[in-house]
């Protein structure tokens, strides 16, 4: 098979780590720190957690740790989408298994947490590893969205540990993830059956951090691939001078994906989800707002620009959100009607008899494809599947129908030509950055480190991260400490609360406080292709929002 030179040469990469892992294994010891709790709710996820809410948070320091080098055999899963560094994570977990024992074993679980379920493994060795170090993916086990969350599944899940003598799982995944890793290691403390489960923090998304988590794995080559490919648009658009480019960025629940974009490339407009619900916009605010820049900049003979859109707007906007919610309630209800249904036009007048004269009005509005993309099948959650709402076309189109209207009423006297586009896929398996192969790296040795000192229930954690590699703080904090009580499927579930955009933190204020000029003016800036060889502040850099949240 050809392998590209970039592929040969990132394989001899060697990660940076914590200054505190690049000691001997056998001379780093945890330290235990205060005790946690979640933020909200904690009576009820300390009723649910008995065992595992509450401990306390542990770091790493030199001193002597006895039972490093016992002989275990441990389990990796890779668990929902894909993002940059999972192979790195595993790398970092293999080598300090090797480095405690060199007869330890690590099993990988294939596609996912079915894996588990169907004792479908792989031996993870050098030779079947070295492929796979530094490169995007998840194609060396493979990944999955099979939740664990039923007592069924929990004791097939320790059937099939103790089968090949595993005494530890670590699961590399999301929120979603790793609310169900809680959920299994408290089940196995409960039952004594002695497997710990230590969890990774996987999501390009950018929505599982907090003062432990500073920032998930993958979001950084992500957004730099995203960044590279707004800025070749905004290169063209200030070359052609003819189109506004309306870009969809990958994100449901939160925007960091296009706020971070909108740091590095500094687009005409960037829409916030977050501060879209926050201030209340209706959609027709929204575009209002947009049609009133692309006319300024008529003014000054720019008919060109870039739109940067997170994927789950829609879902943000009051009256759009409130109509999803009364279309997901009322296809849950009257499934079989709709099924029965023969053709679009058919569905969308049996859902326009049946909404509520309000969410009628805004249903009416929007144009034929939105409305079916509404009603496309729903996901395992029962909700829309907002990835597959072209809002980027649904606001293309509805700037286009106010500006002809300007025209008409001779207020606007500019031309308007559009281009849409979607970047998800694109960044999701993409070369990791230097920054998220080290980062991944020391995640999968620091996760075997928590292993090492007899801990479950906990998720890897590596800190100050704007700083060199070198000066990064490696330790764990208890996953019920990032934990909530929302509703899911008509009933209270625990659940690590999502981080949005937070519009008092100070990436936000940076773009608040630019964004009218970026709006008129051309400030486009090129970030071009990532850089993994050179100076340090070219090849080594984190995201912009990283830098702003811990400048000093």
């Amino acid at each position: 098979m050809d392998i590209s030179p970039l592929q040969i040469v990132r394989y001899d990469y060697q990660p940076k780590l914590p200054a505190i892992l690049r000691e001997d294994i056998k001379t780093i010891q945890p330290v235990v720190g205060d005790e946690t709790a979640p933020a909200q709710d904690k009576d009820a996820i300390k009723a649910l957690f008995p065992h595992t809410c509450g401990l306390p948070s542990v770091s790493f320091a030199k001193g002597e740790n006895k039972t490093i080098t016992t002989k275990r055999t441990v389990g990796v899963i890779l668990s929902g989408g894909q993002a940059p560094g999972g192979h790195n994570v595993i790398s970092g977990l293999y080598d300090a298994m090797k480095a405690a024992n060199p007869h330890n074993e690590l099993l990988g679980f294939k596609g996912g947490p079915s894996g588990i379920l169907d004792d479908s493994y792989t031996l993870i060795t050098e030779e079947f590893l070295a492929p796979f170090r530094n490169t995007g993916g998840f194609d060396i086990i493979g990944s999955g969205r099979t939740k664990l969350e039923t007592s069924e599944q929990f004791e097939v899940c320790a059937k099939v540990c103790k089968k090949h003598g595993i005494t530890s799982l670590v699961i590399i995944g999301g929120d979603d993830s790793n609310t169900n890793a809680a959920v299994l290691a408290e089940y196995f403390k409960e039952k004594g059956h002695g497997i710990q489960v230590i969890g990774c923090p996987k999501t390009i998304d950018g929505d599982l951090k907090n003062e432990s988590i500073e920032i998930s794995f993958g979001f950084d080559t992500a957004t730099k691939t995203y960044s590279e490919l707004i800025g070749n648009i905004e290169r063209d658009a200030n070359s052609a001078k003819k189109y506004w480019h309306f870009i969809k960025l990958m994100g449901r629940s939160a925007s960091h994906i296009a706020l971070e974009c909108a740091l590095e490339t500094q687009p005409n407009i960037c829409l916030i989800s977050e501060e879209v619900e926050a201030t209340r916009q209706s959609l027709a605010s929204i575009v209002t707002y947009i049609a009133d820049t692309v006319a300024a900049r008529a003014e000054d003979k720019s008919n060109f620009g870039v739109v940067l859109i997170p994927e789950g707007l829609v879902e943000f906007i009051p009256e759009i959100k409130y109509l999803i919610e009364e279309i997901n309630n009322l296809l849950a209800k009257e499934i079989v009607g709709f099924s029965a249904c023969y053709d679009s036009a058919e569905r969308i007048n049996f859902v326009t008899e049946r909404l509520s004269p309000e969410s009628c009005t805004v249903f009416s509005i929007l144009p034929k494809e939105i409305k079916e993309q509404l009603l496309m099948d729903r996901d395992p959650h029962g909700n829309v599947q907002v990835s597959r709402i072209e809002t980027d076309k649904l606001l293309a189109s509805m700037v286009a129908a106010q500006l002809k209207k300007r025209k008409n009423e001779g207020t606007y006297s500019g031309s308007f030509s559009t281009m849409t586009h979607f970047f998800g896929y694109e960044g999701r398996c993409a070369f990791p950055t230097n920054f998220d192969a080290d980062y991944c790296y020391s995640l999968g040795y620091n996760a075997f480190m928590l292993i090492g000192g007899d801990l479950t229930g906990y998720i890897s954690s590596v800190t100050n991260l704007s700083q060199p590699a070198t000066e990064w703080k490696a330790g764990g904090i208890p996953i019920t400490m990032m934990m909530n009580l929302e509703q899911r499927h008509g009933s209270m579930k625990p659940v690590i609360k999502k981080a949005l955009v937070e519009l008092d933190g100070a990436p936000f204020k940076y773009f608040e406080a630019h964004r009218a000029q970026w709006a008129r003016e051309t400030c486009f800036v090129y970030p071009g292709a990532v850089q993994y060889f050179g100076p340090e502040q070219v090849c080594d850099q984190t995201t912009r929002t990283l830098a702003l949240e811990q400048a000093k």
